[in-house]
């Protein structure tokens, strides 16, 4: 079932990232054999159709890989999540130290705004939350995450 339609001939990562800015995490499925697609596409990777529909996403999903990365700016993860729909995607677990992320941990979708762009992010113990990167980053008066609504 199709959750938006989006305006004739807009790219794929325009409707994901859309999505993103309102707070929910978006992936395709294939009409024609069902797999849920993930990164936005034009043509479905198993079988070629074109006849791709977008859903939302619970955002509920399970670690299946995981690695600390040493930068300039500290130690990140970076994680590659199953999410319950299907499909699996790369980010990050925010919530926990970047070397202690453990793989089989249930996380939950969130966006932080990363230079003025939603991203996605993972978060432990599978609640859906948005939240600022103010509040993120722990600024005075930024509040506190605020659990999404499901519809």
């Amino acid at each position: 079932m199709s959750e938006v339609t989006p305006p004739a001939g807009a790219a794929p990562e325009v409707v994901f990232r859309d999505g993103l800015a309102a707070g929910k995490l978006r992936f395709q499925r294939c009409g024609k054999c069902a797999a849920a697609v993930f990164q936005p596409r034009v043509l479905c990777p198993a079988c070629g159709s074109d006849d791709l529909g977008w859903e939302r996403s619970s955002g509920r999903g399970t670690v299946y890989s995981t690695t600390a990365v040493r930068g300039r700016e500290g130690m990140h993860n970076v994680s590659l999540v199953d999410l319950d729909e299907g499909f699996r995607m790369m980010s990050r677990v925010d919530d926990v130290d970047a070397d202690q992320v453990v793989i089989g941990t249930r996380v939950g979708f969130a966006t932080v705004e990363q230079d003025g762009t939603p991203v996605a992010v993972f978060r432990a113990g599978g609640r859906h939350v948005q939240q600022s990167a103010a509040a993120r980053d722990g600024r005075p008066g930024a509040g506190v995450p605020q659990d999404k609504e499901q519809s």
